[in-house]
């Protein structure tokens, strides 16, 4: 459920304080555990560190989250691939052909990695 556009976004204010007191673009990262707050324009530039239940994930802000909850950017939830050995296989594949494509554009452009 989204908050009601009457009330306005829900946004800590502690947070805002905390990122008052810093400078734009300064790289120090604000820890926080409100994952419920609404990145608004004031917010900008920071990069704040956002719990995920174990660790704070440091999350640059840019003008694309305007709008979106801090808890979209720091993932609770870590997946883990299914499949066993033949899904093990098929990455050996994929990254066999991923090589393959790399050593073929150096080839070609007459570049190599050392």
């Amino acid at each position: 459920m989204s908050r009601s556009l009457k009330k306005g976004p829900a946004v800590d204010h502690k947070l805002l304080a905390k990122l008052a007191k810093l400078k734009q673009g300064d790289k120090t990262v604000v820890k926080t555990w409100s994952r419920w707050s609404v990145v608004t324009p004031e917010m900008l530039g920071y990069t704040v560190g956002i719990h995920n239940g174990k660790v704070h994930v440091p999350v640059l802000i840019v003008e694309n989250m305007v709008g979106h909850k801090l808890g979209e950017f720091s993932l609770t939830r870590r997946f883990v691939a299914h499949g066993g050995k033949m899904q093990k296989e098929m990455e050996q594949k994929r990254k066999a052909a991923d090589l393959a494509a790399v050593k073929a554009a150096q080839a070609t452009t007459g570049t190599k990695k050392k």
